[in-house]
This record gives structure tokens, C-alpha cells and sequence, in this order.
């Protein structure tokens, strides 16, 4: 998909409905800004998480609470000290 936009005078564009669509943006959403290579890229906050979930459950067992390493970790340094 591509389209072209203006600027308007308060350096605002307004994202068309159909890319709006496309990457599940909806009213109130948060959206992450990136620049790169002298491009502007939009994402969502959720897609962000969604893509940091998917990298680490790589590298963790199946089965494996992180949370609960954690806390056996954390008691385990407190009976240490």
C-alpha cells in the first residue's frame, strides 16, 4: 500500500482509514513513531509487545514461567544475603 499526503501548517497528516485498517489502528491507540534510513514508520504499541513476546518465548522453554524464575531467583538472593 502507498499513498501520498500534505503536511498540514500544524505539521499534522492524517492517516487514511484503509491504512488505519490494515494495521489495527483504532481511536485512543497508541502508536510508536520510528525513524531510519530517512523513513518515518508507524506501528502500534501492541504490535511492538506482540513482536517482543514472540522473540523471547524463542529462547524460553516450553512450559517455563519466567515470572516464576524471577521470584525463585529474588528469594533465593534474599536467604544469600
Amino acid at each position: 500500500m502507498e499513498t501520498r499526503l500534505r503536511v498540514n501548517e500544524n505539521g499534522r497528516i492524517v492517516i487514511p482509514v484503509s491504512f488505519r485498517k490494515a494495521l489495527g489502528i483504532n481511536v485512543g491507540d497508541e502508536v510508536v513513531l520510528l525513524i531510519g534510513d530517512h523513513e518515518l514508520r508507524i506501528t502500534t504499541l501492541r504490535h511492538r509487545l506482540a513482536r517482543a513476546q514472540r522473540l523471547v518465548r524463542k529462547h524460553v522453554k516450553a512450559g517455563a514461567s519466567l515470572a516464576d524464575e524471577l521470584i525463585s531467583e529474588r528469594r533465593e538472593a534474599v536467604r544469600n544475603e
